[in-house]
């Protein structure tokens, strides 16, 4: 739903999906867009983690699964998210995953959209990529910063969702989704402003002291504390 979210979920998958080729595209990439898509539409077989910029008007050959982590914001953005499978004849799929509290956007669509959806039943033997991509970030401060953006991200835009008698900001679990975005801590927002999390556990190490992989950046970084000490 936002480009910070393309941001860390494209660096996460990078260390987590070998053999792969990943991609990533979002609005502020504006001199970056067309070069990245040109290269995608050339390989043979790849993951593209991206916004709704790529939602329509857009044709990339044989797309074999589109995979929505966030429902869009309006419903007509759902078909055209689903329309980059299947194209001219082609087969493909697309799943959309939602919580249990959001289930009534399956008669939304239905009516709205006429898009009937059918239930995929979850996985089994689901490997847990949580602690790795903690680690990850207790390892790389441009890892920790992109998770804490991206989280910020997705709870501002689930607060704007068009249908927000479905999406509801105060129905969503915080700590539940804070560990599904591996944070090591809560950001400072003002949603989470007075609120307690007693199922979330910060970890012990002072996030403070987390260095950036780059060396420039690090330096620059030390440069800036030294300077507000």
């Amino acid at each position: 739903s936002t480009c910070a979210c393309v941001e860390y979920y494209g660096k996460a998958l990078e260390s987590l999906i070998k053999q792969v080729k990943i991609m990533c595209i979002h609005g502020k990439m504006k001199h970056k867009r067309n070069k990245i898509f040109t290269e995608f539409r050339k390989l043979p077989g790849g993951i593209l983690v991206c916004t709704d910029v790529m939602a329509r008007g857009i044709d990339i050959p044989e797309v074999h699964w589109v995979l929505q982590y966030d429902p869009p914001s309006s419903a007509s953005a759902f078909v055209h998210r689903c329309g980059r499978t299947a194209r001219i004849g082609n087969v493909g799929s697309a799943l959309v995953f939602l919580l249990p509290m959001e289930e009534s956007y399956i008669n939304f669509l239905s009516i709205n959209q006429k898009c009937p959806m059918q239930e995929m039943k979850p996985q089994g033997n689901v490997l847990d990529l949580l602690p790795k991509l903690k680690s990850m970030a207790l390892a790389d401060r441009a890892v920790f910063e992109k998770g804490m953006k991206a989280f910020v991200s997705y709870i501002q835009a689930y607060a704007k969702h068009e249908c927000n008698l479905i999406f509801r900001i105060k129905d969503l679990d915080f700590a539940s989704l804070a560990k599904g975005f591996a944070l090591l801590k809560m950001p400072k927002m003002p949603e989470l402003r007075g609120r307690c999390f007693p199922d979330f556990t910060p970890v012990t190490v002072n996030t403070d002291s987390i260095p950036f992989k780059d060396k420039n950046r690090e330096k620059q970084r030390q440069k800036q504390l030294e300077q507000q000490r």
